[in-house]
């Protein structure tokens, strides 16, 4: 059974997500994820279940150790954690989201203590090979709240049975077990050498919710990459051009 906790978040674009607690209450996070902690939370950080269980949840791209923050106090206290880069943070009710709930890897955020971090395998070989995250996905597990994180702005679809979604394979942040996820090339030859959108894209399958990201982390990282290299070309040549200024200037023909 987990804690039941209550929560606010703040923020637009870099949010932050508080938990209260009451006394003996818990909350589980993601190393490195706190950011500011009143005075009767204690910190208790562990593998978790042991060294096979802090090897499953590398994988998924977390940390080795979890921290468990709890209230050690006779009075509510607060404890808040930060997503690690721009975008939305997601509240999961897994009793409502009938006790388990898939992520793709590296989104989890925090959660109520009784929630279990897990490791999950796509279900089918194209969706492993080509789904942008590879095999791995993370699943919740319990009846508390989790929260995960994702990029830019958040869209949930409500998947009617049978109905389908096909999507960007970066752009999947999470969905319902119950949601087929399978793997499609993109159709026509210059689509899928000339439209941007790469080879893949993730094919979904009602019945149930999917939360859909803006700005996948990877995307965001590609155009800082290619702007910095664009800053260093364009620098290169000034520097260039400054040095054949003084060459000429300063060079061995000329005399002053």
């Amino acid at each position: 059974m987990a804690d039941v906790i209550d929560y606010k978040i703040y923020g637009d674009d870099m949010q932050i997500v508080e938990i209260e607690l009451d006394p003996s209450e818990g909350v589980r996070a993601e190393a490195g994820a706190m950011m500011y902690m009143e005075d009767d939370i204690m910190m208790q950080t562990s593998t978790d279940g042991g060294a096979f269980k802090g090897f499953k949840r590398m994988l998924t791209g977390e940390s080795f150790f979890i921290t468990t923050f709890y209230n050690a106090g006779a009075s509510k206290q607060h404890v808040a954690f930060s997503a690690p880069y721009p975008g939305k943070i997601i509240p999961l009710d897994l009793s409502r989201l009938g006790g388990n709930f898939l992520c793709q890897k590296d989104s989890f955020l925090c959660a109520a203590s009784g929630v279990d971090i897990e490791i999950a395998f796509t279900r089918k070989l194209g969706a492993g090979f080509f789904g942008g995250e590879g095999f791995i996905l993370q699943r919740l597990v319990g009846d508390g709240l989790a929260f995960v994180h994702s990029g830019g702005t958040i869209i949930q679809k409500n998947l009617l049975p049978g109905e389908t979604l096909r999507v960007d394979t970066g752009c999947l942040v999470a969905f319902s077990p119950s949601v087929d996820y399978d793997i499609e090339s993109v159709r026509g030859f210059k689509n899928a050498l000339f439209g941007g959108e790469g080879l893949f894209l993730a094919k979904l399958t009602g019945p149930g919710i999917v939360f859909l990201q803006s700005l996948p982390l990877a995307r965001l990282s590609d155009r800082l990459t290619s702007a910095g290299a664009r800053h260093r070309d364009q620098q290169s040549g000034v520097a260039g051009l400054g040095g054949g200024i003084l060459g000429g200037l300063f060079g061995g023909d000329n005399k002053f």
